[in-house]
């Protein structure tokens, strides 16, 4: 039984959150360069059992896929020639990064540390994990 990865794509850094094995519970990783996602989750999976990556899909609120959707495709498209047995799914991340702020700010981190974009991405990934592991969950 793997775990599921989670990514949160952005143009500069990239948010990565992991399940437990037992699929319940979602916990922040790290926060890349997007630049390097390929060769991080390479290494990751050869070193972990990951049975398949969630990425965030980056939506309006009107439903359209918002400007760095772009990104988005890029890797995917990256993903499907370097790792083509890795399984994916598209997961709305609309929200997130406000819901990351706040969870930030309710654990009350100090200011510098809730300025801190790579920890937003990290928290964000973790909220799209842990959406999608409600969202599987068979109970």
């Amino acid at each position: 039984m793997g775990r599921i990865l989670a990514l949160d794509i952005g143009s500069k850094r990239t948010g990565i959150a992991v399940s437990d094995n037992l699929k319940l519970i979602a916990n922040g990783l790290s926060t890349i360069p997007t630049h390097q996602l390929i060769d991080f989750i390479s290494k990751y999976i050869k070193e972990n059992d990951v049975e398949r990556l969630v990425i965030g899909k980056p939506m309006q609120m009107d439903n359209n896929p918002s400007k760095n959707m772009n990104n988005v495709n890029s890797f995917i498209n990256l993903l499907k020639k370097k790792l083509p047995d890795l399984p994916y799914e598209l997961v709305d991340e609309r929200f997130t990064s406000v819901l990351a702020q706040r969870t930030i700010l309710e654990a009350g981190l100090k200011k510098k540390a809730r300025q801190d974009k790579a920890l937003v991405d990290e928290v964000s990934a973790v909220i799209i994990l842990q959406s999608y592991l409600e969202m599987i969950r068979p109970f």
